[in-house]
Formats: C-alpha cells, structure tokens, sequence
C-alpha cells in the first residue's frame, strides 16, 4: 500500500513539474526564434500553458484536501556537514496556487494573441510572458526557502522585463527601474530571515519549518533569547539533554526575520511604504498588468505570508493588520479622483491587497487566500477589458488626429453603445469588485469584514479602528468603481463635446478578445465557490484552511455587516451615476487639502523624491565629486610623482650612475693605453725603464728616508 501511494504521489509531483517546466520550454522555443514577429510564438505560448492548466488541474484534485502532503526531494548539493536538498512539496496552498496561476494565465495568453498582433517584439513578448509565469509556478511548488529566494528574485525579474517591454518609451525604462529597485529592497529582507532561520533551524526545508513538523512552532523566546529544540531535520528534542541540542540567538533576531519578511510583502504585494512602484507599473502592455496584479507578482506577497504564517506572534500579526488596513484605505482614497483609467485599477489592486494582508493579521488565513483567488479572476477581467477601452480610444485618436491619453476617462464615455459585450463584462467585474451579492467578492470580502470586527471584539477601542476603517474602504471601493463605469460606459462620448466631427470604427474586438473576458466573467459569481450565495462558510476554498483560530462564528455580524455594507453600496452607486451621468452638481470640491492629498497620491513620490532620491542624487553626485577630484586627483598625484622619480631616477642612471662607470673605463683604458707603451718589445726600452725607476728609488730614499 505504501509503494502504492509513493506511486501516486511520485506521478503527481511529476505532473506539477511538467506544469511549471512547460511555459520554461515555450520560452526557450520563443526567445531564440528569428522572426521577432513570428506569429506562432504566441500560440506556442497559449498551448503550452493551456497543458499546464490541464496539468495543475489534475494536481489539485489528487491534493486537495485530502490531509495528505506530497514532499519528494533530492540532494541538491553539500557544503561541510549541511546538506540542501531540492525538491517539490504539494498542500492545499500550492496546488490551489498552481492552479489559479494558470487559471489566469490562460485567458491573458489568448487575449494577448489579438492585443500584441502588431507590436514590432511580438515573439519576444511572449517569451518573456512565459518565462514570467514559468518563476510563479516555480516558486508555489519548491520545498526550501533558498530555491523559494531563487524562485523570488526570477518572478521579480521578469516583471521587470514586462514592466519596461516598451523599452523606447523613457516612462516604460523609469517604471521597471523603480519597480526593481523597490523590490529589491524586499528582497535583502527576506534573504536576512532566511540566513536567520537557517541560523536558528540548520534546514530551509519549509515542510520541516512550517509545515508537518512546524519547527517554528516549536521555538520560543526566554531570557532574551530566541530558542530552538531542534538542531537539525533529524534530531528530536530530549528535555534531559535540552541544554546540549537545542540552539539559542538573541530574541531580537526573531522580530528582524519577521520584518525582513515584511519588506519582501510589502515590496512584492505593494503594501506601504513599497507601493509606489505599482501604480507607475502601467507603462507595460495592460495584458501584463492584468497578469501581474492578478496571480503572479502581487500575488506572491500574501503567498509568502501564508508559507510562514506560524512565525509570526500575536504582536507581529498586529502590525500587519494595521498595515494592511492603512493600505487599503489610503490607496482607496487616492483611486477616487485618479483619471487614468488604469491607475484607478491599480491602486485598487494595492486597496485589495491590503484586505489580504490585514485578514492575515487578524487571523482570518483561509479569508485572506480566498479574497486573493477571487480578486484574482474580477481583477484580471477588468484590466482586460481596460486593455479593449484604451485600444478603441487610441483608434478615435489616431483616425481623427487628436492629441489626447486614451487612458484618461474624462475623454471616454457612452462606450456601452458600440461596445456592448465590453460593457456587460465590466459590470461584472466591477460588482464583484465592490463585492454585492451573487459575485465572488460578495463571499470573500464579507468574509473579511465579519472576521475583522469578530477580532476587534474584547479588545480596546484602537482595535476597533481597524474594523471601521475596511467598511468605510469597502464604500470608498463602490463610488470609485461606480464612478469609472459610469465615466467610461455611461452618458455621451466626451470627445464629441471637444471635435464634434470625429469618426467612430470601435467595436468589442474578435472571438480572442471575447473569449477571456467570458471565461473571467463566469469566474467572477458565486457558483464557482459556493452553493450558497450568501455565506462564505460553505466555500469549498474556506474548508481547506482551517486557520480561522480565536475568531467567533454565528455572530450577529454574519447578518448585520453583509446587510449594512450592502445597503449603503447600492446608494454609495446611485449617488455615482446621478453626479456623473445626469450631471447632477458635484458636492465633493475639486480644490482643497483633501482632494490635493488624493490626486497627487498622497504626495508619497514627492516625499520619498525629497527625503530619499534627492539627497541620494544630491550624495552621488558629492562622491562622484570626490572620487573624481580626491581620490582620482590624488591617485593622479601619485602617478605623477611617479612619473617625475622614474625621470630622476633615469636621469641618475643616465648621468650619475653610467657617468661614474664611464669615468671608470676612461680610468682604466687610460693605464692600459699608459701601461701598453713599455710593452713595444724592445730590450733597451726595457733597460732605460728598469734605470728610470732605479734612480727615482734613489731620489726618493734619499730625500725622504
């Protein structure tokens, strides 16, 4: 029975690995084709991933909850006495990952048939389309946080190459620069906890660490210091021998692991203070938006957070809660008077995360995971069809010659008349965004509402902010949302208003534009999740996370928070549409403090553009100064005196030196040549020499002696 189930679970990991290692295979095909416009590229993209989805399909129903974690790991490599193994490791949350990455991927892959057609890096956008979803579905499935960290870096690198795909365009080149380097700044976070914990643990094995063993569990903190009963993955605690195998570092490394945690979130899912870089992340193809703020990047934040929930305590959940909830509401301020028809979506995105984050922080785990797989398909659905209204535009703009952004919404409207299916599908996605009944966001957002002021219960009036705060984000989310379609769909085309002449050719596209939104829009209601419209505890994703710990259920929330929230939504809309599409006056100032913090974003970009890249600037330029004139003038000043002692040293050796051994050999061959004459061979030279010195021996004893 035992070869059997290592049977089954052998074929299943070999499933998952086809599945990730398919979009690697298009990409190796895609990249080193000639043809930068080879149109096959994109179907060889489609293909592979649409086998993949079929491939994580099957993974998801041999392990979906089934209680049973499939781990299977090989030796990777040994350095000393520690040895890291790779592997893949299958539970609830990586195959319901695997599965929504490709879920999503899918329709984007089609739709970007028909979006890239023209673009002159056709080929080569799909190869870095699949190499982006080749790193998520990578990263979901590896075993150990050092692959997981490898993983990380890939998904943050190829967001780079998507994000700046229009690399002419000097926006698209600052974007993905900022976007990198912001990540970056999470990723030093999260490699510190990992050199932390493998510090404290000897393994990265995140099944060991997190999982059936829960080796953080495990740890604890006393007298100052962060403890472990565990040395290794083969050693067990044995109380009698606690002070020989257990391992101990200073408590406050725990906190530092736990914020170098933080930051990698904070950076992937665009949670403050890092999430400045996602709304600027537009400047790539709206498909790559949809990609990336719906189940890869973004995504892998609250990913990463529920791979190492149990390290965090109470304290540190805390936090994240009031981050998470600040998040939210700050980014749903700032969509509510945006223009740009996709930075409203993506600070909607950034909104939506920061329901996650705080769910994770309040405890509601299974909520937190559901909200991200809802969001994922409304999301996805509404940067597409943002992706057909931007197109259309730019068809007005270029046939009629006007100098306008397509993507500014106070240019649109009246769309739903020539673009009707466009229209239904956005309606779609935009309720289930504001989350009303019959839609998926009903479910997971509700979900997340009841369980934040379940949490608040008993505690101090601080708690209760947090609560308050997402219900007044969740109506900040209606009129925004409300306020767009009405914008972009409802009324007259503002652009008649300026060139009354203007000619209109615009339409929903073909069957590949059509297709994914449809497929999103179904993904969009209830009966994907639940039989039950109205009650998030009967989703089947809920029942797979038992993690809800400390959080009543049966509360009168249950009924009071979806009628209330409901309620003032429907009239939180109908106040949208009566301003902007009857035209009715409009009774929030344009002008003023609030309305400049919520259009210029908070002001975040100019803060951190005058506390940090500036005086950055500011420093490089001095040391760029110093380096060029002390330490190079002093380098050249080297070189020169250098340069003059090798001159004086030449010119001793030339004058001094050969001079001396010149005047020597003039010496020398001068008594030779002297010597030479009494050499002639004659005898009475010889006798007058002997004669000559004779007597000036004579002269000399006499005189002297």
């Amino acid at each position: 029975m035992e070869d059997f189930l290592h049977d089954i679970d052998t074929l299943t990991v070999h499933f998952a690995l086809a599945a990730v290692l398919l979009p690697l295979l298009a990409f190796l095909i895609n990249i080193f084709s000639p043809d930068k416009k080879n149109k096959t590229s994109g179907w060889i993209s489609t293909i592979a991933i649409l086998l993949s989805c079929f491939l994580s399909i099957s993974v998801f129903a041999k392990v979906w909850n089934t209680d049973h974690t499939v781990h299977q790991k090989l030796l990777w490599f040994t350095i000393g006495e520690t040895k890291l193994y790779a592997g893949v490791l299958l539970n609830n949350l990586s195959v319901l990952m695997l599965l929504l990455v490709n879920l999503i991927a899918l329709p984007v892959h089609i739709y970007s048939i028909a979006y890239m057609k023209n673009d002159e890096y056709y080929s080569r956008y799909f190869a870095y389309l699949s190499f982006f979803c080749f790193s998520m579905l990578a990263l979901v499935v590896v075993d150990n946080l050092v692959l997981f960290y490898i993983f990380w870096e890939l998904v943050g690198f190829s967001s780079y190459l998507l994000i700046g795909f229009w690399f002419t365009r000097d926006k698209a080149t600052q974007a993905n620069k900022k976007a990198f380097i912001m990540n970056r700044i999470g990723d030093m976070g999260l490699l510190i906890a990992i050199v932390i914990i493998f510090t404290l643990f000897r393994t990265t094995d995140i099944d060991t660490l997190f999982g059936s063993k829960e080796y953080i569990k495990q740890s604890f903190i006393e007298n100052g210091y962060w403890q472990n009963r565990f040395l290794g993955p083969d050693q067990i605690w044995d109380p009698s021998q606690f002070e020989e195998i257990s391992n101990k570092i200073p408590a406050i490394w725990q906190y530092i692991a736990c914020g170098g945690i933080f930051l990698a979130v904070a950076a992937k899912s665009a949670q403050f203070p890092l999430h400045t870089w996602l709304p600027d992340a537009m400047e790539g193809p709206t498909s790559v938006s949809a990609l990336i703020h719906a189940a890869t990047m973004v995504a892998a934040g609250v990913f990463l957070l529920g791979r190492v929930y149990p390290m965090f305590n109470g304290t540190e959940l805390t936090v994240l809660a009031i981050i998470g909830c600040f998040t939210a509401f700050m980014a749903a301020t700032i969509a509510l008077t945006q223009n740009d028809l996709k930075r409203i979506l993506a600070y909607s995105t950034i909104s939506q995360l920061g329901y996650m984050v705080m769910a994770m922080g309040i405890g509601a785990y299974a909520s937190s995971l559901f909200h991200l797989v809802t969001h994922a398909f409304f999301k996805c659905l509404l940067f597409l069809v943002a992706g057909i209204v931007i197109h259309q535009m730019a068809h007005i703009k270029e046939d009629n010659g006007l100098d306008i952004d397509p993507q500014n919404i106070q240019f649109m409207g009246g769309l739903r008349k020539k673009m009707p299916f466009t229209f239904i599908v956005a309606v779609i996605g935009g309720v289930a965004l504001i989350g009303l009944p019959l839609t998926s966001g009903y479910l997971s957002k509700d979900s997340i509402l009841i369980q934040a002021f379940e949490w608040s219960d008993g505690r101090s009036w601080g708690y209760k902010l947090i609560p308050l705060l997402a219900l007044l984000t969740t109506w900040l989310t209606t009129f925004y949302v409300a306020r767009l379609i009405v914008k972009v769909f409802f009324g007259d085309l503002r652009l008649k208003h300026l060139k009354p002449g203007i000619s209109l050719h615009i339409s929903d596209g073909g069957w590949l534009y059509k297709l994914p939104l449809a497929l999103l829009a179904i993904c969009c209601l209830f009966p994907l999740f639940s039989s039950n419209p109205v009650s998030y505890d009967h989703a089947w994703l809920i029942t797979g996370f038992p993690h809800n710990a400390g959080l009543e259920h049966g509360t009168d929330y249950h009924t009071f928070i979806p009628v209330g929230v409901n309620i003032l939504s429907i009239l939180v809309i109908y106040g949208a549409y009566a301003m902007y599409e009857r035209r009715k006056s409009n009774p929030f100032p344009q002008s003023g403090f609030f309305f400049g913090l919520s259009y210029n974003e908070w002001y975040f970009d100019k803060i951190y553009d005058q506390i940090i890249v500036k005086p950055l600037i500011t420093l490089s330029r001095y040391t760029f100064w110093f380096d060029r004139r002390i330490i190079d003038g002093f380098i050249g000043m080297l070189a020169m005196t250098g340069i003059f002692l090798s001159k004086v040293t030449a010119w001793c050796d030339r004058h001094i030196i050969d001079g001396f051994i010149k005047f020597l050999i003039m010496i020398v061959r001068a008594i030779g040549n002297f010597a030479r004459r009494f050499q002639g061979g004659k005898v009475q030279y010889y006798l007058f020499s002997m004669l000559a010195i004779v007597l000036a021996l004579f002269i000399f004893k006499t005189l002297f002696w």
